[in-house]
């Protein structure tokens, strides 16, 4: 069973993650915010592609619930905590936190000088 001391442990290990204030929760981010947890520390909001949120919630439908607004069609996913095993929970971070990485400039090709 992970906890939210679980999360900010294992968010806060993930390279360039820094937590922040964001409305009643503690956000986790690298360049972009990546998973939320919830002030009790229970559960936690993460961003997921559509097709991960689409599998994880196929799976374990007791761990994983998308946000029923616009947030959640885009991927960010609620999850409950007690659910999750400390693996798993580094796993489903991990994931995130690729997902807030900085995006690669696009590679100009050299025209004629």
């Amino acid at each position: 069973m992970a906890t939210g001391e679980d999360l900010r442990r294992i968010a806060l290990s993930l390279e360039g993650t820094v937590e922040a204030p964001h409305f009643d929760r503690a956000a986790f981010k690298a360049a972009r915010i990546y998973v939320t947890l919830a002030a009790d520390g229970r559960t936690a909001n993460i961003r997921f592609t559509p097709d991960e949120q689409e599998f994880k919630c196929m799976m374990a439908p007791e761990a994983f619930a998308p946000i029923a607004n616009a947030w959640g069609r885009q991927g960010w996913t609620t999850m409950d905590l007690s659910k999750l095993g400390e693996a798993e929970l580094t796993s489903v971070l991990t994931t995130a936190w690729s997902h807030a990485q900085p995006a690669k400039p696009k590679r100009r090709i050299a025209g004629p000088t």
